[in-house]
């Protein structure tokens, strides 16, 4: 605008009444003295020019002015459609119902860990933990000895036991076994006399049913893994005939220890608690089977022969893991010379020290691929193999949990992966397996069957966060269900990415896997980035999704649509939205939640004195979702019906079913051939008949 007014045509009257010109895009070049390489005449390559719209150049510093105005007004337009293209959104955003919970219970410590198992919820806090009632959020009992807090609880449900696990704040492990209306010690496992000794525990896991727990312990600057089997029949006896167990001087002095004023007694909190803390018996102690040490580096090969090689690795003991080859230290020298030599630059300077390598495993059940060692008895659910990698190694291992500790430890399987293993996760059947590596690569594993589902790819620059698996579900008739009855060979999982994006993936069958895109990577909105994800056992095909801004909704991954929302009190918030402390229950329909008051938080002068609440939410009680608790299963000849399920079914039954259908199929079409010739027949009868009429009325 401002260089319209300012801009004087070029030249005089004369010049303007010039017809147009065509001038030749670009720098003029000079021609090749060949003919044939000359370019050809190409309309495109001129442009029509107006000698009235030729303009001069604006003397300074109106040229600078000019400048400054028409970016002012490119940057004005471009805020606006941002702006109207903001609006619009948030139009088509419609917000989903919100929910608000239907009990608190006000705590007297800030809780950080929660558990359920059964009717009862363990809450760690400071210097213990406490029970409460799972249904009317009524404290049954506190257990307070500690001198520091509680930052993780495991309770494992041993059917009419329940194996209570607390970690506190120095990565001690106790042992807690709770029964009926008796809460026992069994013992602090890693807790040691001499301080310096100490090691501290990261990461704990419980086997289904009890059997075994292993505990990936950290000191002195080493790592291993503790691998403990657990008496839990023995404890039932002892727990029920008390006057069997010895009492020394050593247990009574326990007891009083134990007992001291300053403890909290189920007396003191309710007249109407009946749970009691029984130092007085002695239950027997876990009993430690194997000690699982990082794989070593590969290094040069101590072997004198193949031969010896080979012989190491008789009966497939750690074949696949790399460390038994011929590959001598004179060639990894040379090849470890060379690669300094090629990336010199890049290898050059200060490296910080690499991190102590991590474990993550889990206890199998016995299956196709982990057979039952022989002359071993098989109970029903009895792990009988303990899963683990490392980080930074390829290699999944299968160690046996039917050995002692004086036993050699050997891997008796190897898993290797084209790339390192990050992440894996464990179904709650324990009959899938999903492990994803650094290349951002899933593999599916069907353990109960010996089976691979299929290998699924992350979109590009995606990696893999966060592994859950979600019970099989079915869309019958536009509503998810589950099958009714046992389901081979399909699974499916959500998968949370490091960039918060929600994946789906499904495999059906053998290697027929998919992966679908539920959430995508907010880029605008960096607050509604996801940052846990919590199945929901009791709504078929539902996940719980807490963002960083503090939301929490419930997502159909059949639809990929936010159901509803959970929220807090108005005076509440969710505590570290980035890390909630919260719990879904696998057998009851409903989750907790941790909420704090950040009004009273800054003022307050202790931290006795800051309210902490854990909300009670039950997914019964609210009307949206009744519909999907009610009638969420499908009978099994419905299953059967379901074209997904046709592949999995055996050979015999699905020839049978195939010769049934072409029987039932060959059925039908003799029944319409019947009757269209009846149909024919009819007409014609009718016609005779009507020819009859006729032929009487005219001659008679």
């Amino acid at each position: 605008m401002l260089s319209s007014v300012m801009a004087s045509p070029k030249g005089s009257r004369s010049q303007k009444m010039k017809l147009p010109i065509f001038t030749r895009k670009g720098t003029l070049e000079v021609p090749s003295p060949t003919e044939k390489d000359w370019s050809k005449d190409d309309e495109d390559d001129w442009v029509f020019k107006d000698p009235d719209q030729e303009q001069d150049s604006l003397p300074q510093p109106y040229r600078m002015i000019n400048k400054m105005v028409n970016s002012l007004f490119d940057r004005s337009w471009e805020i606006i459609e941002a702006r109207d293209t903001s609006k619009k959104a948030e139009l088509r955003r419609t917000p989903p119902t919100i929910y608000h919970p239907l009990r608190e219970s006000k705590l007297n410590t800030m809780p950080n860990c929660m558990d359920v198992s059964q009717d009862y919820v363990f809450i760690g806090g400071s210097k213990g933990f406490s029970i409460y009632n799972l249904h009317n959020a009524k404290q049954l009992y506190v257990w307070e000895k500690l001198k520091v807090d509680v930052i993780s609880i495991w309770a494992t449900d041993l059917g009419s036991e329940i194996l209570i696990a607390p970690v506190d704040e120095m990565g001690i492990v106790r042992l807690f076994y709770f029964y009926k209306d008796g809460l026992y010690l069994i013992k602090a496992i890693n807790e040691l006399e001499d301080a310096s000794k100490q090691t501290t525990c990261i990461k704990m896991e419980i086997s289904k049913g009890g059997n075994f727990a292993a505990l990936l312990l950290q000191g002195a600057g080493d790592i291993w893994l503790d691998v403990y089997k657990l008496p839990k029949e023995s404890w039932v006896k002892e727990v029920q005939y008390p006057q069997l167990a010895v009492n020394t001087k050593k247990k009574i002095r326990q007891q009083l220890q134990l007992n001291t004023p300053d403890s909290v007694t189920a007396d003191s909190l309710d007249t109407d608690m009946n749970i009691s803390f029984r130092g007085d018996v002695k239950l027997s102690l876990p009993v430690q089977i194997m000690k699982i040490k990082p794989p070593k580096p590969i290094t040069g090969t101590t072997f004198k022969s193949p031969l010896e090689a080979f012989a190491k690795i008789a009966g497939c003991r750690g074949l696949g893991s790399g460390q038994n080859h011929y590959i001598k230290a004179s060639q990894w020298e040379k090849r470890e010379a060379i690669l300094r030599a090629t990336y010199k630059k890049f290898l050059d300077g200060e490296w910080e020290p690499e991190p102590i390598s991590m474990a993550t495993f889990y206890f199998l059940l016995p299956s196709r691929v982990i057979p039952m060692p022989a002359g071993v008895k098989r109970s029903p659910g009895l792990a009988c193999v303990l899963g683990v990698h490392w980080t930074d190694h390829h290699n999944f291992f299968f160690y046996s949990l039917n050995r002692t500790l004086k036993d050699k430890v050997d891997p008796e399987g190897v898993w290797p992966c084209a790339a390192p293993i990050v992440v894996s996760q464990l179904s709650p059947c324990s009959s899938y397996l999903v492990l994803a590596c650094e290349d951002g690569v899933l593999s599916l594993w069907d353990l109960a069957q010996g089976l691979i589902l299929g290998v699924v790819a992350l979109p590009e620059k995606c990696f893999c966060q966060s592994i859950h698996f979600l019970k099989y579900f079915l869309v019958h008739k536009g509503q998810n269900v589950y099958p009714e009855g046992s389901v081979k060979c399909h699974m499916k999982c959500v998968v949370l990415c490091t960039d918060a994006s929600l994946h789906l993936v499904t495999a059906s069958g053998i290697q027929n896997s998919t992966i679908s895109l539920l959430v995508e990577r907010p880029v605008k909105y960096l607050d509604e980035a996801i940052c846990a994800v919590a199945p929901v056992q009791a709504l078929p095909g539902m996940v719980l999704t807490f963002s960083r801004d503090g939301s929490v909704f419930l997502m159909d991954v059949a639809k990929s649509q936010i159901v509803c929302s959970f929220a807090l009190p108005r005076s509440y918030s969710l505590a570290a939205p980035w890390n909630p402390v919260f719990v879904v229950s696998l057998h009851h329909p409903c989750f907790l939640l941790r909420g704090d008051h950040p009004d009273e938080i800054g003022s307050a002068s202790k931290a006795e004195d800051i309210p902490n609440s854990i909300f009670y939410f039950n997914f019964e009680d609210y009307p949206l979702l009744k519909n999907f608790s009610r009638n969420c299963t499908i009978p099994q000849a419905s299953i059967l019906a379901h074209p997904t399920f046709a592949q999995a079914l055996p050979l015999e039954e699905r020839c049978e079913k195939f010769f049934q259908k072409r029987l039932e199929e060959k059925e039908e079409r003799i029944q319409a051939g019947r009757k269209e010739r009846l149909q024919v027949g009819v007409f014609f009868l009718s016609r005779l008949s009507f020819s009859c009429c006729f032929f009487n009325s005219f001659f008679f």
